[in-house]
């Protein structure tokens, strides 16, 4: 993050709760071009942001003040710099829907638990869509007011040129824009006057105080009911098994028929279309980032967008025929080529943990037991003194503490010439799970320290996959 925005997103906290910052945390960055950070003082946390998109910052303002003034969950806006570049939002924690799917579903599959937190999910969306979406104004929406004609046109353009064409795919050019004509037009059949997300998928649904909430909706506009329900239940990596997709959609529709009459083999139908679109603009998305832009994690989403694709053209309910885009669908799903891409089979998996001894020792998820914990009470303790307490082991005093008043560079380098030596063996033998944890009192400071300072190293030494995670801070 550039100097002077981190300045100005620290003069808008320190002038809104009048004290002074005593932490300041870059956060990961996200599909998006905007900036995140997570601000702490004495008495307060909250997260910043920067966008220099004044337009997509002044639609995310107005339908969060909109949504917030009509109870739903989003982030109470705190503060806004007179340019609109930068603002200072509720805090709403780190655990994402998806986040909370991936762990729970290593630990016990795709349990009753995780349908749960998603029939909670699909009994607030109606009331998104049609309570709360009433008397929004959507002269703010951006880029369009509607998911209209000319926004499908957008997506189903991304799909062919920064997907079809970049993953070599033949097509007929003129035959596929008359059935994007044909689909989009039958897609604008279906009711939309409703308040549509447009990006309602895990990494935008929060959960926090054991309640869902909702960020990122800065592209909502007006449009059909089924487009939402599509973006989360075939949201690629949630990798949602279709039985249950099939039982959380029968859940939305009778939450939504407590709102307004539907006729459900209709609504099926235009469902189908909407899911379609949904998976092209996404894999459009995956071909920009990815092949274009040469970001290779968004490739990883590619064999769940064919796997959810070949299930929709073999279950096709569409009342309208479009020759051509089905068969580039079904090239598509069949493209040995994209099979292939996001593929880790027997990777090495280094799973890395800190956490309080005070909670127990952690799980391990993968099955296979083993690996090593190791100790940090030994380590001089942060925690002991009052500046520190309210921070933790990412936090940059902390740090400086650990780094310049404690033995945790002799500590490490032996943890490093342990875990090597098993990593190495791993790796030769072509074993899977390797899980690594680190124990303190709170598991706040020096264990935190200790599972960031491995995960970096060995994702810098080795390639393999590391999972991070530290069981006190993220749930």
């Amino acid at each position: 993050m550039d100097l002077t925005i981190k300045e100005e997103i620290i003069r808008l906290y320190e002038g809104h709760f009048k004290e002074e910052m005593t932490a300041f945390e870059v956060l990961p960055p996200s599909g998006s071009y905007r900036e995140y950070c997570r601000i702490k003082s004495a008495n307060h946390q909250a997260i910043g942001a920067w966008n220099q998109d004044v337009k997509e910052n002044t639609a995310f303002l107005e339908f969060s003040d909109h949504f917030f003034r009509q109870g739903v969950a989003v982030p109470e806006i705190f503060t806004v710099n007179s340019e609109k570049t930068c603002y200072v939002q509720e805090d709403l924690g780190d655990l994402t829907l998806f986040e909370y799917l991936s762990r729970t579903r290593e630990l016990e599959g795709f349990s009753e638990k995780i349908v749960n937190v998603y029939k909670k999910v699909l009994m607030e969306l109606p009331k998104l869509q049609i309570t709360a979406g009433k008397g929004i104004n959507y002269d703010f929406c951006y880029p369009r007011a509607a998911f209209d004609k000319q926004s499908m046109m957008w997506d189903l353009n991304y799909f062919k040129y920064y997907f079809l064409k970049l993953a070599k795919i033949p097509f007929d050019e003129q035959a596929l824009e008359d059935d994007f004509q044909s689909f989009s037009n039958y897609l604008l059949a279906a009711e939309n006057d409703f308040f549509l997300f447009r990006d309602f998928q895990s990494r935008n649904i929060m959960l926090h105080d054991n309640k869902v909430a909702f960020i990122d909706y800065q592209g909502g506009r007006k449009g059909a009911l089924q487009y939402d329900i599509a973006s989360l239940l075939y949201d690629a990596k949630a990798d949602i098994p279709q039985a249950i997709r099939n039982k959380l959609l029968e859940f939305y529709l009778d939450e939504l028929e407590k709102y307004i009459t539907i006729d459900r083999e209709e609504f099926k139908a235009y469902f189908t279309g909407y899911a379609l679109i949904r998976i092209m603009q996404a894999m459009g998305a995956y071909g920009f980032r990815g092949f274009y832009e040469k970001k290779e994690h968004f490739l990883k989403s590619i064999p769940f967008a064919l796997e959810n694709l070949r299930y929709l053209l073999k279950n096709n309910n569409l009342t309208i025929a479009l020759p051509e885009l089905f068969k580039v669908l079904e090239a598509v799903s069949e493209s040995e080529f994209l099979k292939k891409i996001g593929v880790q089979q027997g990777k090495l998996t280094v799973r890395v943990c800190s956490f309080s001894y005070k909670k127990g020792l952690p799980a391990d998820p993968s099955g296979n037991g083993g690996g090593f914990i190791f100790d940090c009470r030994a380590i001089h303790n942060p925690g002991r003194y009052e500046e520190y307490k309210q921070l933790t082991g990412k936090d940059q005093p902390v740090i400086d503490f650990l780094e310049s008043r404690s033995e945790i560079a002799d500590f490490l380098s032996h943890v490093y010439a342990l875990v090597d030596q098993s990593v190495q063996m791993y790796l030769s033998r072509g074993f899977t799970h390797l899980g690594v944890s680190f124990g303190c009192t709170g598991g706040q400071h020096r264990s935190v320290y200790s599972a960031e300072q491995l995960a970096a190293y060995l994702k810098e030494k080795y390639d393999l996959n590391v999972i991070l995670t530290h069981r006190e801070q993220d749930f």
